[in-house]
């Protein structure tokens, strides 16, 4: 396992304004990951409500035990103290995260 959160991969972390403990996917690059005090990351929810800056995650993809909603407009700077547990499986596919990609892009009003 590497000594810092990859991109792709899902942690379980505890946002500023969140109580629990939840997963979310590290965006941020891994030369960044590895040698900053902080990672970007998208919380993943279980309700799932479509929107066009959602993805939907399905269980098994790193290491989620339920289909989930990776929130892309929640994007957050996090640091690595809040990073709880991980990684929960291995990253993400490559397809999800170049939607997830998309979708932050979507969510700052950047087109392409």
């Amino acid at each position: 396992m590497a000594s810092f959160p990859r991109r792709g991969e899902i942690w379980l972390v505890v946002f500023p304004d969140d109580p629990k403990s939840r997963p979310a996917v590290i965006v941020s690059l891994d030369a960044r990951n590895e040698f900053s005090n902080s990672v970007l990351a998208v919380p993943v929810t279980t309700n799932p409500r479509p929107s066009p800056t959602h993805v939907a995650l399905p269980a098994k993809q790193g290491g989620l035990t339920h289909d989930s909603m990776a929130r892309c407009e929640n994007v957050s700077y996090l640091h690595k103290s809040r990073l709880s547990r991980g990684p929960l499986g291995g990253a993400i596919s490559p397809a999800l995260m170049r939607e997830i990609e998309r979708c932050l892009l979507r969510s700052l009003g950047i087109t392409t």
